[in-house]
């Protein structure tokens, strides 16, 4: 691909999310109303900051600022003009100052970047950091601009959302109103690159080989590095026939990518990563906060729910909401949300969103109109597609239930009263369970509600359903796998999938041929890997044989499963090349050689001594 399509390339594929519906729009509106400023704004140390200032041509009024802060360029450059202002239409035209600004050490600003840089504290002497840029751009623009009412919001989704999250840290006196939009927030536990200890390698593969390569200097974006061409258009062919991580970096990277060099020198949960854990530091915020992000989002439905969390408990008396919807990455400002796949939710749910949340949150909190009152959280409940609201998340009103997996494909709520039950299956990494059904080209956002048919007819993919249901469950919160299993390696991935299993008689979706009867809806899934089952810091062999457990928790869900639907759980022991293969070997998996993966035989113990179960959060 020609350097000049690199920018489009990079947007189409990872930075959509970041780009509204609005700026669908010719631009005319933007140029007719707004004037076109761009600074050079200095920080403590001196380093420059490219920043693109949009404010409005009315200059008898005063208007607060919304900030938003991004490594993925605040393009266009020049004398040309964004199409669109803000995350949607009536955000762009209810009258705000719209500043955009190229992070530290990406595109026209200067300085060294640093992946979700660490915070500074007395410990690591930093002088630095997200939040100090932060303040000081506000305190610049408040003095240097002269129709600001004195007040300053900042919004992001994912990487800028990051960045919204830095912000609350110390925050600038002027800040009054922040949302951190499905926000990146922790790459080792659950966001983008690491889920539990696995990586996920078609993110951080094609991400990184052009958003990890270094730049010498400001650069423009058609300056920026080429796209990365693969020699097959079928990704888990190119990675299955790739042999191991190691062999991908030599082959493809190199030493070239400073973030895939640090992965590979940090494994394990250590102090590289403990350094970026932004949420240790959100005490004692003092703006408001409003956290938005997508119940199937194939990026960062970790953070989404874990920032509510943290900002709940450590900043107890400060006005803190959650919305989270049905939505893929960025899809409340880049959809209707009235579908995702073969998923039908009734309604345009990010329509709600933008009139009901985000635009009266702004408006209340920067200019004292209206009034905020929705409810904390504020969450749809795919299913029976129907918004909710509670007053914290996750809701008072739930209590946790045991689904225990039982003999031959048995789910159950009645605990298991068999001894020496258990099911007995062979894993080969060299013909590892795909993540989705067909040939891809990439990983679909879709494959986070997909159905699953295609995996419950493998040999290796063990599956559990309940009867019929007769009544509706609604399960709103985490949810918690406690897994009894033997291997014959010395480590193992498991992969714990709950799944809506429609009606026999469930009709096709209108104009739609594909088939939902019995269609096996995905509604969570996530991985553990075997050697971090005690502690991610201190990875520990599995002795081949001994009944073992697997504990973990899942993101949390918000669906009802419907009356003549089932409840269904998927274990597998690979999920690719969504996430590695996993050699089932202990071992450093970026020292892993192709020879290093092999064949084990694994058991799924369901008895009264060693019982498997899902804890589902089940709302009263």
């Amino acid at each position: 691909m020609q350097k000049k399509h690199y920018l489009l390339a990079f947007l189409l594929i990872y930075c959509l999310p970041f780009i509204s519906v609005a700026q669908q729009d010719d631009g005319a509106y933007v140029r007719e109303h707004y004037t076109k400023t761009e600074k050079l704004i200095p920080m403590r140390d001196g380093t420059k900051l490219f920043t693109v200032i949009y404010q409005p041509k009315h200059t008898k009024e005063k208007f607060p600022i919304l900030l938003n802060r991004t490594p993925y360029t605040v393009a266009p450059y020049g004398e040309e003009y964004k199409k669109s202002l803000g995350n949607f239409p009536a955000m762009m035209k209810a009258g705000y100052i719209f500043v955009y600004q190229d992070v530290r050490g990406k595109w026209m600003s200067e300085g060294n970047f640093e992946d979700i840089r660490p915070t500074m504290t007395p410990e690591n002497n930093h002088s630095i950091d997200e939040s100090t840029d932060t303040y000081d751009t506000i305190d610049w623009l408040l003095k240097n601009l002269k129709n600001t009412n004195g007040n300053v919001g900042i919004y992001g989704i994912s990487y800028p959302g990051f960045y919204a999250t830095a912000s609350l840290i110390n925050a600038h006196p002027a800040l009054k109103a922040v949302s951190p939009q499905a926000p990146v927030t922790d790459w080792y536990r659950g966001d983008d690159f690491h889920h539990r200890g696995a990586l996920f390698l078609t993110d951080a593969f094609r991400f990184m080989s052009t958003f990890g390569v270094e730049r010498p200097k400001p650069i423009l974006p058609a300056e920026g590095p080429p796209w990365l061409t693969l020699p097959t258009k079928d990704i888990y062919r190119f990675f299955l026939e790739a042999g191991s991580i190691k062999n991908l970096k030599d082959r493809y990277f190199g030493n070239r990518i400073k973030f895939w060099n640090d992965l590979e020198k940090h494994p394990d949960l250590d102090s590289f990563w403990t350094a970026r854990e932004i949420l240790r530091h959100v005490k004692q915020v003092k703006p408001a906060v409003l956290v938005v992000g997508g119940l199937f989002d194939a990026e960062d439905a970790y953070g989404l729910f874990e920032t509510y969390k943290s900002l709940n408990k450590q900043s107890p008396k400060n006005h803190v909401s959650l919305v989270a919807g049905p939505w893929y990455h960025g899809g409340w400002v880049r959809s209707e949300g009235s579908s995702l796949g073969d998923i039908q939710f009734e309604q345009q749910t990010s329509k709600t969103y933008q009139e009901k949340f985000e635009l009266p949150f702004f408006e209340h909190y920067l200019k004292g109109k209206g009034s905020y009152t929705n409810a904390e959280a504020t969450v749809f409940i795919s299913g029976s597609n129907q918004w909710k609201e509670f007053t914290n998340w996750p809701p008072n009103e739930i209590e946790f239930k045991k689904l225990y997996l039982q003999a031959q494909g048995g789910l159950s709520f009645e605990p298991v009263a068999r001894t020496d039950s258990w099911d007995e299956y062979v894993s080969d990494p060299n013909k590892p369970v795909p993540h989705q059904g067909g040939v891809l080209q990439n990983r679909t956002r879709e494959y986070m509600i997909d159905d699953q048919r295609f995996a419950a007819n493998r040999p290796d993919v063990q599956v559990y359903q309940t009867s019929v249901l007769t009544e509706d469950i609604t399960l709103a919160g985490p949810l918690k796998a406690h897994l009894r299993v033997s291997t014959s390696g010395t480590d193992a991935d498991y992969v714990v999938k709950l799944i809506d299993v429609y009606p026999e008689d469930a009709p096709n979706n209108p104009g739609s041929s594909i088939l939902m009867a019995g269609y096996q809806m995905l509604v969570r899934g996530e991985i553990m890997r075997g050697k971090y089952r005690d502690n991610f810091s201190q990875p520990k062999a599995m002795e081949p044989g001994l009944v073992t457990t697997i504990a973990y928790e899942l993101p949390d869900v918000g669906h009802t499963f419907k009356k003549g639907h089932r409840i269904m759980v998927q274990i597998q022991n690979s999920w690719f090349p969504l996430a590695d293969r996993n050699p089932q070997k202990f071992m450093n998996i970026y020292e892993a050689q192709p020879s290093d993966f092999q064949k084990a035989t694994h058991r799924i113990f369901h008895d009264r001594n060693n019982s498997s179960y899902i804890e589902l959060p089940i709302l009263k």
